[in-house]
């Protein structure tokens, strides 16, 4: 069997394999979301039912003012948590498909640089120079193909790193509105359990 047909044999097999590995991340990616839905959907059970026991034991202003803190910020909290996780699993993904494709592309290369080396070690005579173009044509595409990828997962390095910077601030900005918050019903607690007693003794 000549070299030309068993490169083509390796290459299909190369493809195969692969396809398979794309069906796989995707697969995982799929699980991953299911997996964190599934542990949102439990912890948000496991919070209802114990603010609805929190709600059941209120007895003045201060409970509410602490049940109202318990809530707001773990809340946007947990959102902002969710997205992050949400795109951590769909970037993970993105990251392992972009690898599979830079090796399929590398492996494409080698074979292709086999193909033309065998093709110039048969060539009749007189045909140096179309061999010569053909290997400067392909280095030229190669160098042109890694170009391209580098600059994509450059792109998607910097998208990354402003995700994740959004992310923080989003967080930070979160926390000081919850806080914010937190004092101003607590500031409004006294005078609420004031006018209620002034109401009572009335």
């Amino acid at each position: 069997m000549s070299a030309i047909p068993q490169n083509v044999l390796e290459t299909q097999k190369s493809t195969l394999d692969n396809l398979f590995a794309i069906q796989g991340q995707l697969f995982q990616g799929f699980e991953k979301l299911v997996d964190l839905n599934l542990s949102v959907l439990r912890s948000s059970l496991e919070d209802a039912a114990n603010k609805s026991q929190q709600v059941i034991n209120v007895k003045d202003v201060q409970d509410v003012v602490a049940l109202t803190q318990s809530v707001v910020q773990p809340n946007a909290e947990k959102a902002l948590q969710y997205g992050k996780s949400v795109y951590d699993i769909f970037s993970g993904v993105q990251l392992n498909l972009s690898r599979i494709a830079e090796s399929q592309i590398a492996q494409g290369q080698q074979h292709v640089t086999e193909t033309i080396d065998q093709l110039a070690k048969n060539a009749p005579t007189g045909t140096e120079s179309a061999v010569a173009l053909l290997k400067t044509s392909f280095a030229t595409a190669s160098n042109a193909a890694e170009t391209v990828v580098k600059a994509a997962r450059q792109a998607a390095d910097a998208a990354d790193s402003n995700i994740q910077a959004a992310t923080n601030a989003s967080l930070k900005a979160a926390a000081q509105v919850s806080e914010a918050s937190s004092k101003t019903v607590e500031a409004a607690a006294p005078a609420a359990s004031g006018n209620r007693r002034g109401a009572n003794a009335g």
